[in-house]
């Protein structure tokens, strides 16, 4: 299956399971009451629209580039990403607050019946199934709005399981387990956010890739044996996805023909890289000697091959 496929279908994965566990958790609220598994209805019932949202964003990210978008939709993702890190700062914030009331006001109810704590350990087990999807899929086709949703997965894992606590501590007598796990919880949730927001906006101001692999970006065009150094390379992110323009230097009797491949057969190198989207490749004469000394200048700006 294509990247576009792969992340299509996973949209409409995490949407079906969460309408699934919506039902699941309304009909053991309905007959037993339990405000634990009530919340939990009405966090995946919210899950369930924004997860809406998301797989209307990952359709548009998945088109094919046409003449006003020429590098394809991709750079939409972040701002998908960026709308499920408002969903989890809402979540961890509603949990805090309840947590918080519940304890102040002592206005603490939960049910002690086994089909409450079935269904939340059920909704814990399918989240974390569901986590592990996305995350996978996600890293797989470079997607940050399934990873992003993926880490949303993972504090609906926290959530149900704070709501168990609950419910195994209102039948061992001990019902402010309850909102004191909760509020645990939602610390973990908050940090999960800006963990999102913090990703998505390095996409969004075009920072540069991890230093690792700006350094395989030199290394494959050093690898080229008609290039003899490398100089002004620059490399940064242009939603998920990375670009990158750069000097090489050859020999300055080389045809024009002969610079063309070299060029051509560095950009190629270069693209095979999962994560770059473009390569701008200029190339010099070696005798110009534009490049700096190692002494002079870090390895990612320039880049001197003894050959």
């Amino acid at each position: 299956m294509s990247k576009f496929g792969a992340v299509r279908r996973a949209g409409v994965v995490v949407l079906a399971v969460n309408l699934l566990l919506a039902a699941a958790k309304g009909a053991v609220w309905l007959q037993t009451g339990s405000l634990a598994v009530g919340s939990e209805a009405v966090n995946s019932l919210a899950d369930s629209v924004y997860s809406v949202v998301v797989l209307a964003g990952l359709y548009l990210t998945t088109q094919p580039p046409d003449f006003e978008h020429p590098h394809g939709h991709e750079r939409i993702e972040p701002f998908v990403s960026l709308f499920v890190a408002l969903g989890v700062f809402a979540a961890g914030g509603l949990v805090l607050w309840r947590s918080t009331t519940s304890i102040l006001t002592e206005s603490i109810t939960v049910t002690t019946g086994p089909l409450a704590a079935g269904v939340l350990v059920g909704t814990a087990v399918v989240k974390y199934l569901l986590y592990r999807y996305c995350l996978y899929v996600g890293e797989e086709t470079h997607s940050p709005a399934l990873v992003a949703t993926g880490l949303d997965n993972r504090n609906d894992i926290l959530t149900a399981s704070a709501a168990l606590v609950g419910v195994v501590g209102a039948r061992l007598g001990a019902p402010v387990l309850d909102p004191v796990a909760a509020g645990v919880v939602s610390l973990g949730i908050l940090y999960t956010g800006w963990e999102i927001v913090q990703d998505n906006v390095d996409y969004l101001v075009g920072s540069a890739p991890p230093e690792d692999l700006r350094a395989e970006i030199v290394e494959r065009a050093l690898a080229h044996p008609e290039v003899r150094g490398v100089h002004d390379v620059v490399a940064h992110y242009v939603g998920p996805e990375i670009d990158v323009s750069m000097h090489v230097e050859v020999e300055g009797d080389r045809t024009l023909r002969e610079a063309h491949d070299i060029e051509t057969d560095v950009v190629e190198d270069v693209r095979q890289l999962p994560q770059v989207d473009d390569v701008f490749v200029h190339v010099d004469p070696k005798e110009l000697g534009e490049w700096k000394d190692a002494d002079d200048a870090h390895l990612s700006d320039s880049v001197v091959d003894e050959q």
